[in-house]
């Protein structure tokens, strides 16, 4: 099936009128993650984890549920979160340490939050697709992150 590219100037415009005067984290969370599953294809999961501690929780999001607890370092996602980097994994399975929250996901990219240099949480996207994120989602989803980053730091 061919892709079209997801136009993410017009997507990141829609987030920040979405999250404009608004400030709670959750609040911004829940509608983010719903805009993002609800414009991105190929995607089976799109949502939050939040830093509690030493481990990730998980918090809004859409999809399949999900699993609730996640260490830093363990995971893609607690990997982002530790290393402070976007982790964009072609294959899951061929990642070390994944944690196959639904058996469907195939690739997925995480981006942390950062706000005043300490780690919010992340946003974690899944798709059933293998190798789904290209360079130019990254930047995309990069860019809505920052959006959500804004919204609430």
């Amino acid at each position: 099936m061919t892709r079209t590219k997801t136009n993410y100037e017009e997507l990141v415009q829609q987030a920040e009128g979405l999250l404009s005067g608004q400030r709670h984290r959750i609040a911004n969370a829940a509608n983010l993650s719903a805009l993002i599953f609800d414009a991105l294809p190929d995607i089976n999961w799109a949502g939050f984890y939040f830093l509690e501690g030493d481990e990730l929780i998980v918090g809004p999001f859409q999809g399949k549920p999900a699993c609730v607890h996640i260490a830093m370092g363990q995971g893609v996602c607690g990997t982002a979160a530790r290393t402070r980097t976007t982790q964009r994994v072609a294959d899951v399975h061929a990642f070390e340490g994944h944690i196959a929250c639904d058996p469907a996901s195939r690739s997925e990219i995480v981006v942390p939050l950062i706000v005043e240099d300490q780690v919010l949480g992340v946003l974690d996207i899944d798709s059933p697709e293998p190798d789904r994120f290209s360079e130019f989602d990254q930047e995309g989803i990069e860019a809505l992150a920052n959006a959500y980053v804004r919204s609430v730091g």
